[in-house]
């Protein structure tokens, strides 16, 4: 199935892969240059879809070397038990999948009210039910050490939680049995461990076997002590200096510091120079100045003039009426002449 689904995905990534490479080739024809914002994306999707194939081709890998490494064991099984035995020994009966007996447990659990020092955890009922961890890899507790099978678990029909442990079961009358003695039915699934080594990984069981582990190690360690090892003497000598030291006490690492100087220096060239003197200073040189004489000097300004012109006397008679309905205005200029003033 995994072989299947890895061909799926393939197939799929191929399709995205073609799509996307037919969008970039549009995308760019024949121009001189591209905004980034186009075929940036693009080009990250194309990364993507790589790093997937690059997936695939690993799992395809991990898969081919699992074929060939279980191909022996096959052999094996169909010498110890011929298709014509099998045949003989499942005549009328009805071989069933894991799917098959995880559907016919689906509508039967677990009745809570007929344990009351057992606690039983349901989908509804628990919280992060998907994340809770199940011992023996998920495989019904009750079939391992009494059956010697692997039975996937149905979490459907209950998970009782025994000593801050999860254990699933392939049946609701599994369940029940387990409940009544559960360290019982631990026990011999640890005997049945000890006598089916594959089963420690397969379960995860390697914490059961921890006190074995100082007994490997110490024969291990018997073994690595029977073997001789070379040993000799050696010694190296170096020069105290090789080179003299090269201290540059005006070194600085910290950037600010050279920021502080190059400001500094830039400030410095933008500088004048300055000098004074004091009373007491002032007499230990020369000094000479030299200023122009007085001369005398006159200056000429324009004379006084004035000019008298006539008042301008204008006066208009007839405005108090007469006999007349109609008034007659007459202007009268009075006004003296520029000559006679």
């Amino acid at each position: 199935s995994d072989a299947v689904t890895s061909a799926q995905e393939v197939e799929k990534m191929r399709v995205q892969f073609a799509a996307t490479m037919e969008q970039l080739k549009n995308t760019v024809q024949n121009k001189v240059s591209i905004s980034t914002k186009e075929v940036f994306p693009l080009f990250v999707a194309l990364s993507n879809l790589w790093s997937g194939f690059q997936d695939e081709i690993v799992l395809l890998s991990f898969l081919t070397n699992m074929t060939n490494s279980l191909q022996q064991f096959s052999k094996i099984q169909s010498q110890l038990f011929p298709e014509g035995v099998l045949r003989s020994l499942l005549e009328g009966v009805t071989v069933k999948s894991d799917e098959e007996r995880i559907r016919e447990t689906m509508g039967t659990r677990v009745n809570v009210s007929d344990f009351k020092n057992q606690e039983w955890l349901f989908p509804e009922t628990a919280d992060n039910f998907d994340q809770l961890l199940i011992q023996y890899h998920g495989f019904c507790a009750h079939a391992i050490g009494v059956k010697g099978l692997t039975l996937p678990g149905n979490p459907a029909i209950g998970i009782l939680k025994h000593r801050e442990r999860c254990y699933v079961f392939s049946s609701k009358e599994a369940a029940y049995i387990f409940a009544q003695d559960p360290d019982k039915f631990i026990r011999l699934n640890i005997e049945k461990a000890k006598e089916h080594a594959e089963l420690i990984q397969l379960l995860e069981l390697r914490h059961q076997f921890e006190y074995l582990v100082p007994y490997t190690q110490a024969r291990n360690a018997s073994k690595c002590s029977m073997k001789l090892t070379a040993k000799c003497d050696s010694g190296t000598q170096t020069d105290t200096h090789i080179l003299p030291p090269t201290i540059v006490t005006s070194y600085e690492w910290n950037e600010w510091e050279l920021r502080r100087k190059a400001i500094k220096l830039a400030n410095l060239r933008r500088r004048l120079t300055h000098a004074m003197q004091t009373d007491l200073s002032h007499m230990r040189r020369d000094n000479s100045t030299q200023v122009y004489l007085p001369k005398d000097v006159s200056t000429q300004t324009k004379r006084d003039n004035s000019s008298n012109v006539p008042r301008p006397q204008i006066f208009l008679a007839g405005l108090r009426g007469g006999s007349s309905p109609t008034t007659h205005m007459v202007e009268v200029d009075l006004t003296r002449a520029v000559d006679e003033t």
